[in-house]
This record gives C-alpha cells, sequence and structure tokens, in this order.
C-alpha cells in the first residue's frame, strides 16, 4: 500500500471546528509536523478537506 507524507504549514488558529478537528485525527498539531499515513480512501477524503493547510508527498 502506499503511503503519503502530510505536512502541517498553515495554522490552525481561526479555522472551522471540523477543520481542527481533521488535522488532529491526522495527528497534526503544530506548523510544520510532518506524519505518514497509508493512503486510503478515508485519509485522502481528510487530506482534501484541509487541503489548503497541507502540504502532502508521495513516499
Amino acid at each position: 500500500m502506499a503511503k503519503i507524507k502530510v505536512t502541517l504549514v498553515k495554522s490552525l488558529i481561526g479555522r472551522k471546528k471540523d477543520h481542527i478537528a481533521t488535522a488532529s485525527a491526522l495527528g497534526l498539531n503544530k506548523i510544520g509536523k510532518t506524519v505518514e499515513h497509508d493512503e486510503t480512501p478515508q485519509i485522502r477524503g481528510m487530506v482534501n478537506k484541509i487541503n489548503y493547510l497541507l502540504k502532502v508527498e508521495e513516499v
């Protein structure tokens, strides 16, 4: 299964509560934090929801 590396590049301050919750569910709580996830439809949907806050790379 493919993996993706997700990095939070913008602040969560002032964002919608569901966008903050989505970032938290991905394991992102500070700017610059990077996590790796398997590329599943669920993870891809969460990434697409808050893509304006993230940098995504294929691993």
